[in-house]
Formats: C-alpha cells, sequence, structure tokens
C-alpha cells in the first residue's frame, strides 16, 4: 500500500501518501551528516579531556554523539512539525498514525527507538520493518503509533470558489479585521479554508457542527459589535474571516490574491 487512508469523526476521510525506504534513507543520510558536524564541534570542546585518559574523549565523543542524535530528532520533529532537517529537505513528515495531533510522547518514543531499530548496523532492523509493514513503519513508528508520510507542495486553490461575491461586514470594520489577522495563527486560517473547500463533502449534520466550531472560536478571539453580525450564519461568519485572511482588506475590492499567508501549507 502507498497510502494511509485516514477517516475523521465528521466523516471525512483522505489518504496521505507514504514515504518509501529510499526518500527516508536520504532524509536520514542529511541528518546524520548535521549530527556529525555538531560532534565535530563538541569533539574539539572534549579534546582537552584527553590529559585525563587517552580514551575519554573518544567514549565520551560516542556517547555524545547518540545524545545529540535524540535530542536533535526529537526537538526538531517536535518543533518542526514531524520534520527534521533531512524529513524537511526530502519533503517528509512525521504524522500520528490516526490523523491526531503528534504528541511530545510519540516523537520521545520513536527516536528512542532508534537504537533498536539501528541495529546489527546500517538501520538494518528498522529497514526490515519498514518493508514488511503495510505503513513502512519501522519499529519506533510501530511503538509511537506514528507514519511517515510525503508531503508535497499543494497547487494554491482558486478563491474564487469560496470566497466573494458578498458583502464582507467583518472586513468593513478595518481595525478588527487588521485584528483579525494578527491573532488567527497561519495553521487555523488553514483549517477554515480546507472545511470551505471541502464543505459538500461533508454530512450535513458534520458541517454544521465544524462550521459552528469555527466561527465560535473567531468569535472569542475578536468580538464584533452585534449589530455587524447579527444574521449571519456560522458558515457565511467562516467565510468572511477566511476572506479577511487571504484577500484584500476591502469588502467590495475583488479577489486580487492570497495576503498575508501562502494558501499552500507549508513544509
Amino acid at each position: 500500500m502507498n497510502t494511509l487512508a485516514i477517516r475523521t469523526p465528521e466523516g471525512i476521510q483522505f489518504s496521505l501518501p507514504l514515504a518509501g525506504p529510499f526518500s527516508r534513507l536520504l532524509a536520514l543520510a542529511i541528518d546524520l551528516a548535521t549530527i556529525e558536524a555538531i560532534s565535530e564541534i563538541l569533539q574539539k570542546i572534549i579534546a582537552p579531556l584527553a590529559i585525563f585518559g587517552a580514551d575519554l574523549p573518544g567514549a565520551l565523543q560516542i556517547v555524545g554523539f547518540f545524545t545529540i542524535y535524540i535530542i536533535y530528532a526529537s526537538l526538531t520533529e517536535w518543533l518542526w512539525r514531524g520534520q527534521t532537517l533531512g524529513k524537511r529537505v526530502m519533503g517528509l513528515r512525521v504524522v500520528d498514525a490516526r490523523g491526531l495531533r503528534l504528541e511530545p510522547s510519540q516523537v520521545i518514543v520513536r527516536n528512542l527507538m532508534r537504537f533498536l531499530d539501528g541495529l546489527p548496523l546500517l538501520y538494518l532492523v528498522g529497514g526490515i520493518a519498514c518493508v514488511l509493514n503495510r505503513h513502512r513503519q519501522r519499529l519506533g513508528d510501530i511503538a509511537a503509533g506514528t507514519v511517515v508520510v510525503r508531503t508535497p507542495r499543494l497547487d494554491q486553490p482558486d478563491l474564487t470558489q469560496v470566497l466573494g461575491g458578498k458583502y464582507n461586514s467583518l472586513a468593513a470594520q478595518r481595525h478588527l479585521a487588521a485584528r483579525l489577522r494578527q491573532k488567527v495563527a497561519p495553521e487555523t486560517g488553514r483549517v477554515a479554508l480546507e472545511a470551505l473547500l471541502r464543505r459538500d463533502d461533508l454530512d450535513p449534520a458534520a458541517r454544521l457542527e465544524v462550521f459552528a466550531a469555527l466561527a465560535d472560536y473567531f468569535r472569542a478571539l475578536v468580538p464584533y459589535p452585534p449589530e455587524v453580525v447579527e444574521q449571519i450564519s456560522d458558515e457565511q461568519y467562516t467565510r468572511n474571516v477566511v476572506e479577511i485572511l487571504y484577500l484584500r482588506a476591502d469588502p467590495r475590492a475583488s479577489v486580487k490574491g492570497p495576503e498575508p499567508w501562502s494558501i499552500a501549507p507549508s513544509g
């Protein structure tokens, strides 16, 4: 199987393209080169300790290498949402196998298991596990409940499909619209845009719940005067907010392109 199929509680089913062993190997090589460069700096720092014994610097360097490896991999995968430098270059990402948010415990477990996956050398155990597992998981992925997927750059959608065509009363309040652009995280904006693009794929009940949750979040984030937002449905409220985030603030302006974020998810 080349994809991981995930079905959300809202009834949406989507597939994630699984990363192949070759691309994962190249990402690993980049990460190892990065760690080796850091280890070289460490080696120079601990070199003076040779006065306490010729073998001490070498032992400390071996321990330091694996320590740096675990810290580097865990920290980058957590801060970069499932990516190390190598995965970032190769367009790969670690995700939860159920489609949920990647937790710190999962990142730590999968990286601690590298010692077992790396046995006896050159990630032989981990490589065999990837080949035999239908989701291409090494032992660390199985233990942590994660998979590694490819993240190809997406084409920017045509915003005229979901935005524009109606007067945007939220955008007319320029100071509040500016505050929305300041407070809404790009990830949240992409979720709202994705909900609008996929609205026809949602069950009617799930659609109401999704847009109610999004609209309530935006209302609480930046409150508007009651006379501005009255008689606006949850879906239209979300649509107006997304238009503010991705298009120019003037409610009468034509579609001129995304502003201030890139529409495609960042790698």
